[in-house]
């Protein structure tokens, strides 16, 4: 019985990617109900917290989305599918929106909203749907391999 390392290293960023890869999305969630919570009763608290949560999962989206990117554009190896491709950029628009989110917040709690809300909606939005894209690819590839791996 043997083992190839390249199949290993898969396995290992596979299990990294999917460990951190939602983490990112549960702030990036949070930051939008701590805006809409904001923009709705202006409590400064509110706009602050969301600030700290969009940073945090900035940080957090950071590893994950490396790992994607190398295996959606430098891996020789592992087959380039459709999905994981449109998943990789819509993660990247989200990421781009909440960059810019994060200077939103930077600014004076009053000046955040409007625009921090919309941000919010875009990095859920399009996250959101890179998520149900990927999820929807996995599942379509356990059926067509009758649940082999």
């Amino acid at each position: 019985m043997t083992s190839s390392t390249s199949s290993s290293r898969f396995r290992v960023s596979s299990a990294v990617f999917n460990l951190l890869d939602p983490i990112p999305f549960g702030f990036f969630v949070a930051t939008l109900i701590f805006d809409v919570i904001y923009a709705s009763n202006a409590n400064v608290m509110w706009a602050k917290s969301a600030s700290w949560l969009v940073s945090m999962g900035l940080l957090f989206a950071i590893i994950p989305q490396l790992i994607n990117l190398a295996w959606v554009w430098f891996s020789k190896r592992r087959v380039r599918t459709r999905g994981a491709a449109i998943n990789f950029w819509l993660n990247v628009i989200g990421i781009v929106a909440a960059l810019i989110n994060a200077f939103v917040h930077s600014r004076d709690a009053y000046a955040v909203i409007p625009d921090a809300v919309w941000l919010s909606v875009v990095t859920v939005v399009a996250m959101g749907i890179g998520r149900i894209i990927l999820a929807g690819e996995i599942v379509t590839f356990k059926e067509s391999g009758h649940g082999k791996v």
